[in-house]
């Protein structure tokens, strides 16, 4: 195929198909370096990877990398989570957004480009992947209504903090009925005169099975919820007023258990602002 060619595909796929702004799926990472490889894992993955691997790929529309510090990883619960084990491993979280409708579309061009990076060499193997998923948009909720950021705003808009829960149920009949719950009473309740502007919702998918295989495959697709709190405050300035109880509140509706709740605060890109303050005791 010659180079004039491969260019026009480019026009026809951009002349068809769906390019809303919503968040229509995700792509939701949470990632440990080993131990003497964070320096190197974090400067991969800001000079090279957030972008080759990830932004520079089609619809795949906003981005932002999370850092847990120490002292943040000791704040999450349960202790005994299926989610990390131990609960405090994935000092890292990425997280993206996928336009609507065209999820098929990016995994192709994803699952490629992964191969390609791995080829030539561009992938840091020193971590492990704790927790990665792709994953549908359920449904977002607003503490003050129509005013304020949107879900699609959320990737850019400067929150200071974020914090991701997950929560499982025993079937997919009771994850729906979870959703409904958190979506009509819990996340209302919880959102009213709290430091969270917003909650999105997700479901994860199964990866493809020609993922790369450091990557394991999505536990959970039928059953589970993934719930990003998106902060106008240090998660730490407002912990124990608002994301304690969490898991009484979901265990009391007889509806599912929360699995993760784990604190994070925004990465400063292009520096190694937070990796000294990753690692200690406890």
């Amino acid at each position: 195929m010659s180079e004039d060619t491969r260019s026009e595909l480019y026009a026809e796929l951009a002349a068809a198909g769906p390019y809303g702004v919503r968040p229509g799926h995700a792509l939701i990472t949470m990632v440990e370096p080993h131990p003497g490889h964070e320096h190197a894992y974090n400067r991969w993955y800001e000079d090279d990877h957030y972008y080759a691997g990830a932004m520079a790929m089609p619809w795949m529309y906003a981005g932002r990398r999370w850092v847990a510090t120490r002292e943040l990883q000791l704040l999450r619960h349960p202790e005994k989570s299926a989610v990390a084990r131990p609960v405090t491993a994935g000092c890292y979280l990425s997280t993206y957004w996928i336009t609507a409708g065209r999820y098929a579309d990016h995994m192709k061009w994803t699952v490629a480009i992964n191969k390609r990076l791995n080829r030539d060499a561009r992938v840091h193997h020193d971590r492990t992947h704790v927790f990665t998923a792709f994953q549908d948009h359920e449904t977002t909720v607003y503490r003050d209504g129509a005013a304020g950021p949107r879900d699609f705003h959320a990737l850019d808009h400067p929150y200071r903090g974020l914090v991701l829960e997950v929560i499982d149920a025993d079937s997919p009949q009771q994850r729906a009925e979870l959703l409904q719950w958190l979506r009509a009473r819990h996340l209302p309740r919880r959102l009213a005169g709290s430091p969270s502007a917003l909650v999105t919702v997700f479901r994860p998918t199964p990866l493809p099975g020609d993922r790369m295989t450091y990557v394991k495959q999505v536990e959970g697709v039928d059953t589970r919820l993934t719930l990003l709190w998106f902060l106008e405050r240090d998660p730490r300035e407002c912990w124990a007023d608002h994301f304690t109880g969490l898991d009484t509140d979901v265990a009391g509706s007889g509806l599912g258990r929360v699995e993760l709740v784990a604190p994070f605060i925004p990465t400063i890109p292009g520096t190694d602002t937070y990796v000294a303050e990753l690692r200690g005791t406890g």
